[in-house]
């Protein structure tokens, strides 16, 4: 019995932002249903918010992926200050 699995390579950016921010409001739903009367399955929260990362996971790749050479080169050196600096 197996979920179904997300498919968000499939989804357009505002399809993607869309579901992520119903997603969003549906977990922040179902925190408040399980602090006050708890759910039959609790871990569907879990399901949820794992959903939520792979959402945002894909958000992000789509962004690194819309970047220029010039914004990668200064990430990196940006990142690479910050790992000298710690």
């Amino acid at each position: 019995m197996a979920k179904e699995k997300l498919d968000v390579v499939s989804l357009s950016d505002d399809d993607l932002q869309s579901q992520l921010a119903s997603m969003e409001n549906e977990y922040q739903q179902m925190k408040f249903d399980h602090a006050v009367k708890g759910l039959g399955n609790p871990m569907e929260l879990r399901e949820l918010r794992r959903n939520i990362a792979r959402v945002r996971t894909e958000g992000r790749r789509r962004e690194l992926a819309a970047m220029s050479e010039g914004d990668l080169d200064m990430r990196s050196k940006l990142r690479e200050r910050r790992r000298r600096q710690k």
